[in-house]
C-alpha cells in the first residue's frame, strides 16, 4: 500500500505493467510445459494456450472490427491466468525466472508452429462446419 502522502500510480502504468506480466507469464507456460513437475492437465492447457498466443496469426484476424481484437484482449490472457493459478508455485516461479531472462536476452517472444496449425485447423472446422450447415 502506498504511503498517504502517494497517488496510486496512474491506470496507463497499471495497464502497461499488467501487460508485460501477462507476456511474460505467456512466455512462462511455455517454460512450464517442458517442467517435469508441471501436472498434465497444465501441460495440455499450457500447450494450447502456448501454441495459440505465440501463433504469428490469430483465430480472429484483427482487420475484423472489434471481434478481431476480443482474443487478444479477452480470450487470451484469461486462459494464461487460468494456466498460472492451476500451476504448482514452484513451477511457475522457475518458469517466471526463465521467461524473464528469455525476454532480456532475446528482446521477443518465441514462435510456434503448432500455433499456425491449431489457427488454421480451427478454421478447416469451421468452414466445413458452416458448409454441413449450409446443405452442402
Amino acid at each position: 500500500m502506498p504511503p498517504k502522502n502517494e497517488s496510486p500510480p496512474p491506470l496507463t502504468q497499471r495497464l502497461r505493467a499488467w501487460a508485460r506480466a501477462i507476456k511474460r507469464d505467456g512466455v512462462a507456460l511455455w517454460f512450464a510445459c517442458r517442467h517435469p513437475d508441471t501436472p498434465w492437465y497444465v501441460k495440455a492447457l499450457g500447450a494450447f494456450v502456448v501454441a495459440y498466443a505465440l501463433s504469428p496469426i490469430d483465430l480472429v484476424p484483427d482487420f475484423i472490427p472489434v471481434l478481431g481484437y476480443v482474443d487478444d484482449v479477452l480470450l487470451l490472457p484469461a486462459l494464461i491466468w487460468l494456466a498460472v493459478r492451476l500451476m504448482p508455485a514452484a513451477v511457475l516461479a522457475a518458469s517466471r525466472e526463465q521467461a524473464s531472462a528469455w525476454m532480456a536476452t532475446s528482446g521477443a517472444k518465441p514462435r510456434s508452429r503448432w500455433g499456425i496449425v491449431l489457427v488454421l485447423g480451427v478454421w478447416a472446422v469451421a468452414a466445413y462446419g458452416i458448409w454441413r450447415w449450409l446443405g452442402h
